[in-house]
C-alpha cells in the first residue's frame, strides 16, 4: 500500500481530532469564510501571500467555482476548473456559494468519494489561505485536518514512488501516515497545521527541512512537487509550531 494512516487512540485529549463527513466538513469551512469575510468589502482586495496574484475576492471566486462545478457534475480534475476574474462582489459570491449547497448534496451520492474529499480539501486550504490574508487566528482542530491529510499525503506518496524514494512515515500528535512502499527511510513529524501547509504547497523547502525529521530531508523535498503543488521559493508565513513557540 502506498499509504497508511493510523490514529492514536492513547494520544492525550487536546491532541486529537475527530472526522467529520467530508460534506459537513467542507461545509464548516464555507460558514467560517463567509463569518470571516461576509460584510467587510474592504477584504476583497486584501492579497493572498500564499497565492502570488489573488485576493481574497480571488480566493472565494476560486472556491464558488469549484462548487458550481461539483453541483453541475462536471467530469475533469477540480484544480483544473477554470480560474477567471469576478464581476460579483464578496458577499454576492457568498451568498451563492451557499446556495450551491443543495444541487452539490444532489451529487453526493453519485460522484466518487475522492472528488468529495478534494473538494473538503481545497476548501481548507483556502480558507487557512484567507485566514493568513486576514491575520485571523489558524484554528487547531479543524474537522477537515484528518481527511485533508490522508488525502495529500497519497498524494506524496505517488509523488515518492515516481521519484525512486524510500518510503516517507508522517507523525503528529493524534495520528501517523506513510507515504510510499516498503520499510520507511525516514520519519518527519511536525504540528497537524505545519504537515498540511507542507504538503500543499504553501511552505519553502527550507521550512519543510526545518520540521522535525529523523534524517537529512534532502531525498524527499522533490517529492513535495506534485499535483496542483509546488514549494515557494520565498515564505509567505510562519510555521505554527514557530508560532506557538514549540
Amino acid at each position: 500500500m502506498s499509504t497508511d494512516r493510523r490514529h492514536d487512540a492513547t494520544a492525550p485529549a487536546a491532541n486529537r481530532w475527530e472526522r467529520w463527513p467530508d460534506h459537513l466538513a467542507y461545509r464548516n469551512s464555507r460558514e467560517n469564510i463567509t463569518e470571516l469575510t461576509g460584510g467587510r468589502p474592504e477584504a476583497a482586495s486584501l492579497p493572498v501571500p500564499a497565492c502570488p496574484g489573488w485576493t481574497v475576492l480571488d480566493a472565494v471566486g476560486h472556491l464558488v467555482a469549484i462548487g458550481r462545478a461539483v453541483a453541475a457534475d462536471a467530469p475533469g480534475n477540480l484544480w483544473e476548473v477554470p480560474h477567471a476574474g469576478f464581476d460579483a462582489s464578496l458577499d454576492e459570491l457568498l451568498t451563492e456559494w451557499a446556495a450551491l449547497d443543495a444541487p452539490m448534496a444532489k451529487v453526493v451520492t453519485t460522484t466518487p468519494q475522492l472528488r468529495h474529499t478534494m473538494m473538503m480539501m481545497d476548501a481548507l486550504t483556502h480558507e487557512l489561505d484567507i485566514r493568513r490574508a486576514l491575520g485571523a487566528p489558524v484554528p487547531h482542530d479543524h474537522p477537515s485536518y484528518p481527511s485533508s491529510l490522508d488525502l495529500v499525503v497519497r498524494g506524496l506518496a505517488n509523488s515518492v514512488r515516481e521519484h525512486g524514494l524510500p518510503a516517507l512515515r508522517i507523525e503528529t500528535p493524534g495520528g501517523q501516515w506513510q507515504a510510499g512502499d516498503g520499510e520507511p527511510g525516514a520519519t518527519v513529524h511536525g504540528h497537524r497545521h505545519d504537515l498540511l501547509r507542507s504538503l500543499t504547497g504553501r511552505r519553502t523547502h527550507r521550512q519543510i527541512s526545518d520540521l522535525d525529521w529523523s534524517t537529512d530531508p534532502g531525498p524527499w523535498l522533490p517529492a513535495f512537487t506534485w499535483g496542483p503543488f509546488d514549494p515557494p521559493a520565498e515564505a509567505s508565513e510562519a510555521s505554527e509550531a514557530s508560532a506557538a513557540g514549540q
